[in-house]
């Protein structure tokens, strides 16, 4: 779920915008403080949402020769037509970007043209340690990246980029027709057609205005050439996948995502008005239980959500939203039963199980705190560049007298975030409690090791 308090399912990481239009991260989680210079720039999580996207792109994944299971999705919370990638395996796309897709075809092929920067490695080796960096700061290098591009000292910290990667950097000519290919290869070998990727780039091009000079911050530093669109183009005229149209369940999934972004981020009167009581599809029934949640008018979110559990009862985001309702309007111990709901359907959810350790720490019983370091050390596999599943632990471990490895945790946190100083002296710590010749002590003396190469 999309919050704006607590993190809970959708997590957000809340960002402040420069005047340049650069992403520069604030501090903390769950809510990050946002200053906003001309727009928005959240981190959102969601397990619906990103799952979805996963399906929809996993066949182009897999012909690239990527494990679908290990390629990232996030969402940047910002209109513009952007995405890039960075730290490894990571694709960000702006909500602009998935909120403007007229069919998913047009989505599968910018995912298509991030996957060639993937496949072909485009990403600085000198900065491998990157790909197992926190969210946070990963956002946080290529804000660094994209100033020094803007200041023109040409200091390279992460190569992020992709169709939109905008203001983060620019990446060579041969390097963008390499994706442009690969993207090509790709949506050929599903047998996907490429007029989704031809009209996003039109798009973006009709941006530019008559006098050569784009608007568009990403087009000023690596221009959408005519070259390229022809490309594109020739592909289309050329190709025998060109009309092939998109499947119905991937019509399906795009117009859920959709659905849901909207009702997270636009005003709920603009929800509702969009989808009134008259439409009594699965969607627009979800986008009102998220409106009404929002205002918020429980007596009307809560009937609604178990309106569509009763009626959906295998669908675990449905009982994920009724836990947030219940968790972030003081109702802990009422949130837990449809969070382990959630979990219990959808039992491969790091997020869902991030959220319902939370509501075991925050129910204050010494046995669910137990679970709730059960389910973080297993979610940590999954979600380690997460530092709330640090923090959380942190927390867990020192309520359940574990100080060592709290310790520990607060170590995991630090190295995420680069903090070289904290993850050493949080090492430290952890090595000063913990039994020495235990799995967790030699933990400690790895993250001290990894710590020494953090600059």
């Amino acid at each position: 779920m999309i919050t704006r308090a607590r993190g809970r399912g959708l997590f957000r990481s809340r960002l402040r915008r420069a005047a340049v239009g650069l992403l520069v991260l604030a501090a903390l989680w769950p809510r990050l403080a946002l200053c906003d210079v001309g727009g928005t720039g959240d981190i959102l999580r969601d397990t619906e949402i990103e799952k979805d996207i996963k399906t929809i792109a996993a066949p182009i994944w897999r012909v690239a020769g990527l494990d679908p299971n290990g390629v990232g999705i996030y969402l940047v919370n910002d209109p513009a037509l952007n995405s890039f990638v960075a730290g490894g395996q990571a694709i960000f796309l702006n909500t602009g970007l998935i909120e403007r897709a007229q069919y998913p075809n047009m989505l599968i092929g910018v995912i298509a043209h991030e996957t060639g920067h993937i496949a072909g490695g485009h990403v600085l080796r000198s900065l491998e340690a990157m790909k197992n960096a926190s969210i946070e700061t990963i956002i946080a290098s290529v804000i660094a990246l994209g100033a020094s591009v803007a200041g023109g000292n040409g200091a390279p910290m992460l190569a992020a980029q992709g169709m939109g990667a905008r203001a983060y950097m620019s990446f060579s000519v041969a390097q963008e027709a390499t994706a442009d290919h690969a993207a090509m290869t790709y949506l050929d070998r599903t047998g996907q057609s490429a007029r989704g990727l031809l009209k996003f780039f039109e798009i973006l091009q009709a941006d530019e205005p008559l006098s050569g000079e784009p608007t568009d911050p990403w087009a000023r530093t690596h221009p959408l050439t005519s070259a390229r669109i022809d490309y594109i183009r020739h592909h289309v005229e050329t190709s025998r996948f060109s009309d092939v149209p998109d499947s119905p369940q991937s019509i399906a999934l795009l117009k859920t995502v959709q659905v849901k972004l909207h009702a997270f981020l636009d005003d709920p009167s603009a929800t509702l008005g969009a989808y009134p009581e008259s439409d009594q599809s699965p969607d627009a029934r979800y986008a009102r239980a998220i409106a009404w949640y929002r205002i918020p008018k429980l007596d009307k979110a809560l009937p609604a959500v178990d309106a569509l559990i009763r009626d959906f009862p295998r669908n675990p985001y449905y009982e994920e939203l009724k836990g947030q309702m219940l968790f972030e309007n003081g109702r802990v111990r009422e949130a837990i039963a449809p969070y382990e709901a959630a979990v219990k359907l959808a039992p491969d959810a790091a997020l869902i199980r991030i959220a319902l350790s939370q509501v075991y720490i925050e129910s204050g019983n010494p046995a669910l705190n137990k679970r709730a370091i059960a389910y973080l050390e297993d979610a940590s596999r999954e979600e380690g560049r997460e530092g709330v599943v640090w923090r959380l632990l942190a927390t867990a471990y020192g309520r359940d007298n574990q100080f060592g490895m709290a310790a520990l945790a607060l170590a995991e946190e630090a190295l995420a975030d680069q903090k070289k100083k904290d993850a050493q002296q949080q090492a430290q710590r952890a090595k000063q409690i913990l039994p020495k010749g235990s799995a967790a002590y030699a933990r400690a003396e790895e993250i001290q090791r990894e710590a020494k190469d953090l600059d």
